[in-house]
C-alpha cells in the first residue's frame, strides 16, 4: 500500500489544498526574496515601485512576515528536538502501535510494513485486515492486550522484549468514544474512556521508556484529537480524556530533557479531526470544505511520515483545524457560542463499541483479558 503523493488529498479539493498553495507561494520567502530584490536593485523594479507604492509596500510586508514565519518554524523545530540530531536505522527500529488491529492504527501498520519497518500491535481485537498466521519471519506481530490494565501491559511488555526486542517508537493510538451526555454517563463508562484514551498512555510509556532513556534514542507518539481543543455536547468525557492526553505529551516532552537527560528521545503529538471509522459512525462535523472527513489512510500516513523523519513535531489533520487550538485564548462570547453551534454533531452518532461490558474486571480475575498471547501475522501491502 504505497503512500499517497497526488496533488489532491484523498478527501478531494478542500481548504488544506489552498493553504498548501499559499504556503508554497505567497508565504514562501524563497520565492518572495527575488521579487523584493528586483524591486529595490533594478531600474525597472524601482520604476514599478514608484508607480505602485502600495503594492511594493505590501510585497515587503508579505516577505518580512514569511521570513518571520520561516524563522519561527526553524526555531520551534530546534527547541522541540533540543538542538540535537539522531540517526534512525529503519531496518532495526521497532514500532509499537496500540489499537493497531483496525482503523487509523491498522493503516499505520500497513504503511510501516510497506516501508520494511518491524511493527508490534497491541489490541484486544484480532487483526481486521488481510493477514496470514505463519511461523515465518514477519514484519508484524500482534499481541492481545487490554491496555487499560498496567498488569496486562507489563506482562505483554516482557513477552515483546523477549520475542521481538525493545520497541524504539511507541504510538499510543487506541481510543474509544461513548457518545453520552454527562447525566447519561455511568461511572464505569467514564472510567473506561479515560482508561483507554489517557491512562493507557501512562502504562505503555512506563513499560518501554526506560530503554529509550538508557539509549537516548526513541520516540513517543501521543494521539489526541481536535476534541482536546473543542469539547462539544455528548463528548465531555472524550474531550476531557483527549485534553489530558495532550497534557501528557507536553509533560513527557519536558521530563525527557529536564529529568531523564534524554534529549534525543523524540515526542510527537497527533490531532486528527473526524475520521471515517466505525468509532465515529453517524458523526456529522459539517464544514466539509474547511474540515473534511478524513480517510483513515490520510491520518495514518501523516503520522508515519512524521515518524520517519525521526524528529519531534505535531501532526494536525485537516491542517485548517489547527486554528481550533486558539480557542483557549478566544473570548467567551465567541468560544461558548461556537461549542453551542456544533451541538448537533453527535445527534446521529452510532459509533461501534468494541468492549460492551466496560465494567469487566481486568485486575487479574479475567485470565483471558490478561493473557500475554501473541500471533505472528504477515500484512498485505496491497
Amino acid at each position: 500500500m504505497p503512500m499517497h503523493n497526488g496533488i489532491l488529498p484523498r478527501e478531494g479539493f478542500c481548504a488544506d489544498v489552498i493553504l498548501r498553495v499559499i504556503r508554497r507561494t505567497a508565504l514562501n520567502p524563497t520565492l518572495l526574496l527575488p521579487l523584493v530584490l528586483l524591486a529595490r536593485l533594478t531600474k525597472k523594479g524601482q520604476d514599478l515601485s514608484i508607480l505602485h507604492p502600495t503594492a511594493a509596500r505590501r510585497l515587503r510586508i508579505l516577505f518580512y512576515y514569511a521570513l518571520a514565519r520561516r524563522a519561527s518554524a526553524w526555531l520551534s523545530d530546534g527547541v522541540r528536538n533540543n538542538w540535537s540530531d539522531d540517526r534512525y536505522d529503519w531496518s532495526r527500529e521497532i514500532v509499537l502501535v496500540t489499537g493497531g488491529a483496525a482503523g487509523i492504527g491498522g493503516s499505520m501498520v500497513r504503511f510501516f510494513e510497506e516501508e520494511g519497518v518491524k511493527v508490534v500491535v497491541l489490541d484486544i481485537q484480532p487483526m481486521s485486515f488481510t493477514t496470514w498466521d505463519t511461523t515465518t519471519a514477519s514484519k508484524v506481530r500482534h499481541f492481545h492486550c487490554d491496555v487499560r490494565s498496567p498488569e496486562s501491559v507489563n506482562a505483554v511488555a516482557d513477552t515483546i522484549r523477549a520475542e521481538v526486542g525493545h520497541p524504539t517508537i511507541i504510538i499510543s493510538n487506541a481510543g474509544v468514544a461513548r457518545g453520552k451526555t454527562l447525566l447519561d454517563s455511568e461511572p464505569g463508562g467514564v472510567r473506561f474512556t479515560f482508561d483507554v484514551n489517557t491512562l493507557a498512555h501512562f502504562w505503555i510509556t512506563k513499560a518501554f521508556l526506560p530503554n529509550m532513556v538508557a539509549r537516548n534514542h526513541g520516540m513517543v507518539v501521543t494521539v489526541s484529537s481536535f476534541a482536546s481543543w473543542l469539547t462539544i455536547p455528548n463528548m465531555i468525557d472524550y474531550g476531557a480524556s483527549k485534553a489530558a492526553a495532550m497534557a501528557f505529551h507536553e509533560g513527557i516532552t519536558s521530563e525527557l530533557k529536564t529529568r531523564y537527560n534524554a534529549p534525543k528521545v523524540r515526542t510527537v503529538s497527533v490531532h486528527p479531526g473526524h475520521t471515517r471509522t466505525a468509532l465515529f459512525k453517524g458523526f456529522s462535523q459539517g464544514a466539509d470544505f474547511l474540515l473534511p472527513r478524513l480517510e483513515p489512510d490520510s491520518g495514518a500516513e501523516a503520522v508515519v511520515r512524521q515518524v520517519l523523519t525521526g524528529r519531534s513535531g505535531h501532526v494536525i489533520l485537516p491542517e485548517a483545524g489547527g486554528s481550533l487550538a486558539a480557542l483557549r485564548a478566544y473570548p467567551d462570547w465567541y468560544s461558548i457560542r461556537l461549542r453551542a453551534r456544533v451541538q448537533g454533531n453527535m445527534k446521529r452518532w452510532s459509533g461501534r463499541q468494541v468492549v460492551e461490558d466496560v465494567d469487566a474486571s481486568y485486575d487479574g480475575r479475567d485470565s483471558q483479558q490478561n493473557e500475554a498471547s501473541s500471533s505472528t501475522v504477515l500484512v498485505s501491502g496491497e
